[in-house]
This record gives structure tokens, C-alpha cells and sequence, in this order.
């Protein structure tokens, strides 16, 4: 027996990284031919698109793609950013688990030090052929160059050939190519879906990208703002682990468990470090060092008690409405949509220490399909995710929505709902738990999970409204044609019969309309945005009510606007209108500047002190609760902490917005009937 555990212990060794990943390849996403032709690109993407950023440069992307012999690519990526130094560029692609952002709190998409490293691995273990890399850095005269490989036992790189190389009309940037073993598809799961969807997410991105037929796409930045530059941040107190605290606590130099909890945690005042010891029962002049498990137990379940301010933001970069707007517009646009629900931006939370924050827009309609299942994009750190959907929590929070409650099909009440729709959801953080080192979908973390749904709930909401608002549009379009067409023609039939004159048409306008009419124009013209809110009256008295509009304040130009507003208070605009005389209509004007054309999306508006079923084409304003005429509360509520909406129990009937078709139809022959009685 004892020769036995001899020789077994003799066989054990120490295996190297790289070894590793040389035997698990499929868990760093080369699993198959498609999707590792995908990683290789989008490790290089990132990659340039981490060093362009930090750097403060807009980034200038290449991408190009050559079938060099029966499945085998060359792939070469090109940035303008702000280059490697001489040292560094055999670790960064030639050592896995090598980087600079591992121990660093702050939102980037790079973490482990692995990908484009990987990259070179897969393409050596595939192809047998070496990585080129050429990296010049500002005010160089030369570029360097090395073709280099991965030392799969020692995790190091072995550098073949190194040397200076002139780099025409180059000032800075870094060229990477490697031959890989894989499949170029078009279509879903392709590089161009994962290049379109790193534009929409990266609007200050431009992208070239040359594929195996030689045909080059271009995707175009439509921004020149680069997302802000992120502070590392401390770990959150909230929601981290005993482990990791206790951990913390022994690696502390601190003497004192106060000191210890306000230095090296986020958002811990003094005030509150002492509030936490109070609860936990641990005296504050406890070394942290010293602190038994039972103690570090304690205070964790303190910290939960105790009110702590949410996380800092300036570590996380979230792309923000306007840029997604602009990024899903400007990719999107040959699908030619019918409606950008405004998108969300959630304020940060936080899990296992780590703030992390949501995003979600929607698209709906145009040549989007209506008998399939709603497109999916889901992004991680301003990354395309474009395998394992069924697995990410993005997934499973659409999946968890009702979406039958705002105007999508959804069998059975629950999964991937039907219809022409695009949902986009964009978790931000510190640190995402992805699935795997293939980074291909997000654990379904709860925290994370009902904060998405919360997201989608609100942007679904906004979607409800303008199909509402279309089908209410639709539904009152025949009644419009009554009183454009039907009733002046009958008028004056009615008026040559008895040979008097054409009477007036108000009264029956009113019957038979009985609403408010409200509808926008916005237009795009010399480098500003014309807008117009038109207020029919189409009831039969005098109305009063107040008008208001989401526009930003900043570009707002006031001496365009037309009435001057009541109030204006940030972003919000009203108008308080004392009177519309029936019949008769309003018309209000402003003018944006300095936006881009598809910077602006619908106009947003609201309507309040006025019964909102009787009007049309615009939203009763949130948190106005007039009652109507039945003494119940006339507007849809909307709590926001729990991202659910619950409806009153008013009827839409058409007794509340006018007659039907045939009603109003019925009432015109009576009308006309009784001019001739009267004249005759």
C-alpha cells in the first residue's frame, strides 16, 4: 500500500493556466467553429475598445477577415488607440490571466486577463501558426513588432521574431493578427451581428469592418461623447460575503474595526461603521485582524439592518436614454421601426458588494416580424452577448414579465413573449457574474434579475401607452371622417333641398366627437428640431386643462417657445390652457438646438386637471389623480419601487369618448331629417 501511495503521489504536478484552457477551450467560447471565429474578433474588439477609452480617444476600429485556405481565417484588428510599450506586448498577448483591471472595482470589459491571449492560444493549437502584433505609441518614431507564441507549460510567452518597424501615417495604435481554425456565417450569431450590436451600445465607436468577399461595412459613429471616465471604487458593505469580509478583515492594516469598516468599504460614515458595531454587539476597538467568525457573522447581519446610502455611480459608465436612443436608431433604422420606446436607465444596486445598474429600450414595429418570437439583445459592460440566451438572466426576467398587459402576445402567460419587438437590456458593473470565462450570459443572480424586470415593466409601460394611444387614434379616425366628410355633404343636401343656407355644423360635431384631440408634429430642419402640439376642442362646451412635455432644458430654446410655458421645471414643460373654445383649436410651438437628428425621439405629453378618457393622443400626467365624473380615480398608477402598474376600474366604453360608427351614422340622418322639418 505505502508503494502505491508512493507512485500516486509522484504523479501529481502542478498544470499551468494556459494548459488548462489548452484542454478546455469550449469554456473560453471555441466551442465551435462559428462562435470561435466570433470570440477571436470580439476579444480583439474589446480589447482596442478598453485601450481607446481609457485613453480618452474616440475610437477607429478595423476589422478584416480573409479565408486563407478551406477553414482557415486570417483575422486582423486595428486600433487607433494609445499603444502597448515595448515590454508589455509579449505578456498581454502572450500570458493568460495577465491584465491590469482583475483587482480593480470600476465598470470595464476586460476583468480575468485572458481573452485576446486566449486567442493567440486557440489560434496556435488550431492552426500551428503564430500571432503578429505591431503597437506604436505617441510621439515613437517606429512601431514595435513581434510574432509570437504561447509556452503552454510554463504560461509564457516565446517571442520568435521582435524588432522596430516604420508605421506609415500611424501616430498611434495597435494592429493584431492571428490565424484561426473556424466557420464565417452570415446572419444571426455572425461577426457582423456582433459588430451592429457593439455599435448600438457604443455610439461614439467607428467601426470598418472588410469581410471574406471583400465587402466592406461601415458602422458609423453617431456620437462624439465618450462614455465617462470611471473612478475605481471601495466594495459596497451590502450584500458581501462572510468569506470575502473576513478576508478583508485579516488583509486589513487597520487597528480598529471602525476605522477598518469606513477606509475600505464604500458609502460607511463613521457615524454609520459605529451603528453597525452597536447592532452587531462588537466592540469598535476590535482589530479586524483578530475578529472571530462569529463576530464577522455579526456584523454582516448588522450592515443589512442598518440604512446605508446606495452605491457611487462613478465607477460604473451606463450608456444613458439618449445615447441608446441614438445607437439603436442608427443601426437599426433599415427595419424601418415604428416606435423607440423611450429607453430606461435604473439608479445603481448593488449585489455581493458590486453596484451594478440596468438599462432597457424597446423597438416595436415596422418590418420587424409579428408571428415570431420578440429579438433579443443582451449586453454586459457595453458587450454583445450572443450565445447561451436560455441560460442569461436577461432571459429569464423578460420571461418573468406579463407582457400581455402591454400589448404583446404571450402563450400561456409566461415566457419569450410574440410580436414585432426588439428588447435591449445593458447590465453595467463592477463585476458580472457571468456564467463562464466565455462570458457569454449572466448568472441568474436574484438582485440582478428583479432589477431588470423592474426596468422592463417601466419601459413596457411606455409602450403600452403608445399602442393605446395608436388604437385610440384608430378607433376615433371614424368619427373624423363622419364630421370631414359625411356631415358637410349632408348638410348641403340637405340646405339645396329646402334652398337655405348650410347650417351650422357645431352642435352635431360635438355630439357625435366629444373628445379632445391632441396630436404632435416634430420636424428636423438646419440643424434644429421644429416641434407643434396641436389641442383640438371637439366637445361641446369650453375646456380647461393643463399640457405638459418632457424636452431637454438645455437645448430648449425660450424665445421659440409659443405661448410662454406656465412653469418650466428641468425637463418638464407646462402649459395651463384656461380655455379651448369648442370647436376651435390651440396650437403650441417650441425649438431644440443643437441635437442630432435622431437624438430626439417622440415627443412626450401629458395631460392633467381634465378627465383623461375624454382625450386623445395624450397621457394622464403621473401622480395627477382628478376624479372623474363617477368620483374614481381617472389615471393609470404607477409604482416605481416595485416596478409593478395597477389599473383603476374604469370602463372603456364608448359612452365615455363618444358614439360608435353606427350611432353617429343614425344621428346625421336625424340631424339632416330635422334641418328639413325645421326649414320646411
Amino acid at each position: 500500500m505505502t508503494n502505491i501511495a508512493e507512485k500516486l503521489a509522484a504523479q501529481q504536478k502542478e498544470i499551468s493556466i494556459a494548459e488548462f484552457f489548452e484542454k478546455n477551450k469550449q469554456i473560453l467560447g471555441f466551442d465551435s467553429p462559428t462562435k470561435a471565429l466570433i470570440t477571436a474578433v470580439k476579444e480583439g474588439v474589446d480589447n482596442s475598445l478598453d485601450a481607446c477609452e481609457e485613453a480618452r480617444i474616440l475610437p477607429d476600429i478595423y476589422v478584416e477577415i480573409t479565408e486563407t485556405t478551406r477553414g482557415e481565417f486570417k483575422i486582423i484588428i486595428e486600433d487607433n488607440g494609445p499603444g502597448i510599450v515595448k515590454r508589455q506586448i509579449a505578456n498581454v498577448f502572450g500570458r493568460l490571466l495577465y491584465g491590469s483591471r482583475f483587482h480593480a472595482i470600476r465598470q470595464s470589459r476586460g476583468q480575468q486577463g485572458i481573452g485576446i491571449s486566449a486567442v493567440v492560444m486557440y489560434g496556435q493549437l488550431t492552426t500551428g501558426k503564430a500571432a503578429f502584433v505591431i503597437s506604436k505609441t505617441a510621439h515613437q518614431e517606429v512601431a514595435h513588432y513581434a510574432k509570437l507564441l504561447i509556452n503552454i507549460k510554463r504560461n509564457r510567452p516565446d517571442i520568435l521574431e521582435e524588432d522596430f518597424k516604420v508605421w506609415e501615417g500611424k501616430e498611434h495604435g495597435t494592429r493584431f493578427e492571428i490565424t484561426v481554425s473556424g466557420r464565417y456565417v452570415a446572419g444571426k450569431q455572425s461577426v457582423l451581428e456582433y459588430l451592429r450590436a457593439t455599435a448600438i451600445v457604443n455610439p461614439h465607436v467607428n467601426i470598418t469592418f472588410k469581410d471574406p468577399t471583400g465587402g466592406i461595412i461601415n458602422l458609423h459613429r453617431v456620437s462624439e461623447d465618450l462614455p465617462k471616465e470611471t473612478i475605481e471604487a471601495k466594495p459596497h458593505p451590502e450584500g458581501i460575503e462572510l468569506g470575502q469580509f473576513m478576508n478583508m478583515g485579516k488583509a486589513s492594516q487597520h487597528r480598529k474595526l471602525t476605522a477598518f469598516l469606513v477606509n475600505e468599504f464604500s458609502r460607511v460614515s463613521p457615524r454609520v461603521a459605529k451603528e453597525i458595531c452597536n447592532k452587531a454587539g462588537v466592540p469598535e476597538s476590535r482589530s479586524p485582524k483578530r475578529m472571530s467568525l462569529e463576530e464577522g457573522r455579526a456584523i454582516q447581519k448588522a450592515i443589512a439592518q442598518v440604512k446605508i446610502m446606495a452605491p457611487k455611480t462613478d465607477c460604473l459608465t451606463p450608456i444613458g436614454e439618449v445615447l441608446i436612443r441614438k445607437g439603436m436608431r442608427n443601426v437599426l433604422e433599415g427595419l424601418k421601426p415604428g416606435y423607440y420606446s423611450p429607453p430606461v436607465t435604473r439608479e445603481p444596486k448593488v449585489y455581493s458588494g458590486h453596484p451594478f445598474q440596468v438599462e432597457v429600450g424597446i423597438v416595436y414595429g415596422g418590418q420587424l416580424p409579428r408571428d415570431q418570437p420578440v429579438e433579443i439583445l443582451r449586453f454586459g459592460n457595453r458587450v454583445p452577448l450572443l450565445y447561451q440566451q436560455g441560460s442569461d438572466v436577461i432571459t429569464k426576467a423578460i420571461a418573468g414579465v406579463d407582457w400581455r398587459r402591454y400589448g404583446l402576445e404571450q402563450r400561456g402567460g409566461k415566457g419569450i413573449p410574440y410580436g414585432p419587438a426588439i428588447i435591449m437590456v445593458h447590465v453595467a458593473s463592477t463585476q458580472i457574474p457571468f456564467t463562464s470565462e466565455a462570458k457569454d450570459a449572466i448568472a441568474n443572480m436574484t438582485p440582478i434579475r428583479e432589477e431588470i424586470e423592474r426596468a422592463l415593466r417601466l419601459c413596457a409601460r411606455k409602450l403600452k401607452t403608445h399602442l393605446g394611444k395608436k388604437a385610440k387614434r384608430a378607433k376615433t379616425q371614424e368619427k373624423f371622417d363622419i364630421v370631414q366628410i359625411l356631415i358637410p355633404e349632408i348638410a348641403e343636401k340637405a340646405a339645396s333641398i329646402v334652398g337655405k343656407p348650410v347650417p351650422k355644423l357645431g352642435k352635431t360635431v360635438t355630439s357625435i366627437m366629444n373628445v379632445i384631440w391632441i396630436d404632435d408634429k416634430l420636424e428636423y430642419d438646419k440643424k434644429r428640431h421644429k416641434g407643434e402640439i396641436h389641442i383640438y376642442n371637439y366637445m361641446a362646451v369650453k375646456r380647461k386643462l393643463n399640457v405638459h412635455t418632457i424636452l431637454p432644458a438645455n437645448s430648449l430654446d425660450k424665445k421659440k417657445i409659443n405661448p410662454e410655458p406656465s412653469e418650466i421645471k428641468g425637463d418638464k414643460i407646462t402649459w395651463k390652457l384656461k380655455g379651448i373654445p369648442s370647436t376651435e383649436m390651440f396650437t403650441i410651438s417650441f425649438e431644440l438646438t443643437g441635437l442630432d437628428k435622431n437624438e430626439l425621439g417622440d415627443i412626450e405629453i401629458y395631460i392633467s386637471d381634465i378627465n383623461p378618457t375624454h382625450v386623445i393622443g395624450a397621457e394622464p400626467l403621473p401622480g395627477d389623480w382628478d376624479l372623474d365624473e363617477r368620483g374614481q380615480h381617472s389615471l393609470l398608477a404607477f409604482d416605481d419601487a416595485n416596478g409593478e402598474e395597477y389599473e383603476d376600474d374604469i370602463e372603456d366604453d364608448d359612452d365615455e369618448n363618444g358614439m360608435d360608427y353606427d350611432e353617429a351614422t343614425e344621428m346625421i340622418e336625424d340631424e339632416a331629417t330635422e334641418v328639413i322639418s325645421n326649414e320646411e
